[in-house]
């Protein structure tokens, strides 16, 4: 019997193409594709991607921001039965390179302007044969857009024949912990998660709605990409190469956007942004944040300020596709109702088996934290080439995610962090998430991370880095004496220091490496 087959996932474009070729389907400025448009474009880009050699199971490497072009080249890719690998944007030359390496591309999209990370990934990268470029093409690589132009469009259902398991997406971990590691996503893994997406986070998505995509396409905006398209969902791609709340809700309230996807990071910067109340936005059906967990004070906000019919919060690594929990919109509270599920992330998707596992792999009682680990379709294949990572990952047969939490007797799972977060005080426990949470409900913090650095009496010890609202004066001992009753002494930071903002990461988050890094530089820690 020989291995399953499976739809390739780019034909999710070439039915809706068929069956709504002249509704909108793409909107990012003035440039705007029907549905029919959009795919006759997709199919010159696969016919430029397989004159250049890109076949089944090849990489192709893109590097750029959130276009038309980077859209298409997802469905291209796709397409021809080749794996995209997109990266991020704000990565240097070397780090690219690194991915591409990795990957071993055999061909780069790269946006305009990037004309040295395409050198850089060609000096590391043996595989790699072509460079599409957009807008500046330099000598050895090939304009994407005269390419495209000029290639004879594929027959009607070209796209190629692939098996259940063939490799369709590597989606790179963020490497806070070392150098990135590229999951492997399948087709056939892709489907399911696509059918779960519409499910459990967009029921009932159809042509009618609208997405707004202001989140990197690299990452979980991608993902969701592929469900909206497989509704016919028309999407509208922000202009701002930054982050722009003004432009946001001017866009939701100019095209009545009905579905988007943000980090809690950006969620806080909406709501707190005086534009959300110059632009209507009630035509919000599903705003659905993950990626970082939330704090409740800033979930708070947000639920006074845009109502609780629309905030939807998921939970989920890369390696399982974002599909581990989901805390519907009926879900959320804003009052501290403890007949909600306060402070957790969801309940399991659809067809996922959530688990809270000791050391010995055991699993563990209501309440009792320990690692959160998942089974189900939605799992990933496997590291590439990385056979003592996945036997780390994939021990006792389930997928072991690398943070900390626990489910209470209802099965809503709570998150206390990663495993790498929690620092070792005095012999005991430290999760700094706790800590976090009653420091951020101090009116005058907008933003606070704690993490645990080499203390010689204590082992380690904490130090909260704070970051006080606009316009607000707060000093330490304004900060103690708010968790005094809040937070057990062993548990408070024995250090605090107040910054303007948090490093984050491209994708929004607040990776804890990088605040530790930013506290050597400053030579804040313990002395012997």
């Amino acid at each position: 019997m020989g291995p399953a087959t499976a739809m390739n996932l780019g034909r999710l474009l070439t039915q809706t193409a068929r069956r709504l070729p002249d509704r909108l389907a793409l909107v990012q400025g003035g440039r705007r594709l029907t549905w029919a448009e959009l795919d006759a474009r997709v199919d010159r880009f696969a016919a430029v991607l397989r004159a250049q050699g890109v076949g089944h199971g090849d990489r192709v490497l893109v590097h750029s921001r959130n276009t038309v072009a980077m859209f298409e080249s997802l469905w291209a890719v796709l397409k021809v039965g080749a794996v995209w690998v997109p990266t991020n944007v704000r990565l240097t030359p070397a780090e690219v390179a690194y991915l591409g390496a990795a990957s071993e591309a055999k061909a780069m999209l790269r946006d305009q302007g990037f004309a040295g990370h395409a050198e850089a990934v060609r000096a590391e990268s043996p595989a790699l044969r072509t460079v599409l470029a957009v807008g500046d093409a330099g000598p050895g690589e090939v304009d994407l857009e005269a390419a495209m132009a000029a290639a004879a469009p594929p027959p009607p259902d070209h796209e190629a024949d692939v098996a259940y398991g063939d490799a369709c997406w590597f989606f790179f971990t963020s490497g806070t912990t070392g150098r990135p590691k590229a999951a492997v996503l399948t087709h056939g893994q892709m489907s399911f998660v696509v059918a779960n997406h519409l499910a459990d986070l967009m029921p009932g998505l159809s042509e009618r709605d609208c997405a707004l995509i202001c989140a990197p396409l690299s990452h979980a905006a991608g993902l969701h990409a592929l469900a909206t398209v497989a509704r016919g969902c028309p999407s509208v791609m922000t202009a701002s190469e930054r982050f722009d709340p003004e432009e946001v809700w001017r866009l939701v309230e100019a095209h009545r956007a009905t579905t988007m996807f943000v980090v809690p990071t950006m969620l806080t910067l909406l709501v707190d942004h005086p534009s959300v109340d110059r632009h209507d936005h009630t035509s919000l059906r599903h705003l659905m944040y993950a990626g970082a967990p939330m704090y409740r004070a800033d979930q708070k906000r947000a639920l006074a300020k845009l109502g609780g019919g629309c905030l939807t919060q998921y939970f989920g690594l890369g390696e399982v596709t974002a599909n581990i929990t989901v805390l519907r919109p009926d879900q959320h509270s804003l009052e501290d109702d403890p007949a909600f599920p306060l402070g957790s992330c969801g309940m399991p998707r659809t067809g996922m088996d959530v688990a809270i596992l000791d050391e010995a792999g055991r699993r563990l009682a209501p309440g009792e934290t320990g690692e959160i680990c998942v089974r189900g379709p939605a799992v990933f294949a496997g590291y590439f080439e990385n056979g003592a990572a996945n036997a780390k990952a994939f021990a006792g047969g389930w997928f072991h995610t690398g943070d900390l939490g626990h489910l209470d007797a209802r099965g809503f799972l709570y998150i206390t962090g990663r495993a790498s977060d929690m620092y070792i005080s005095g012999g005991s426990n430290i999760y700094p998430r706790e800590i976090e949470e009653a420091i951020l409900t101090h009116p005058a913090i907008a933003e606070v991370a704690v993490v645990g650095l080499p203390h010689p009496k204590w082992g380690e010890a904490g130090v909260a880095a704070v970051v006080p609202k606009p316009g607000e004066a707060v000093d330490e001992a304004a900060i103690r004496d708010h968790l005094a009753g809040r937070i057990a002494r062993y548990k408070q930071p024995l250090r605090i220091v107040f910054w303007d903002s948090l490093p984050k990461s491209g994708y929004g988050k607040v990776p804890k490496a990088l605040v530790r890094q930013r506290l050597e530089a400053e030579g804040v820690g313990f002395a012997d």
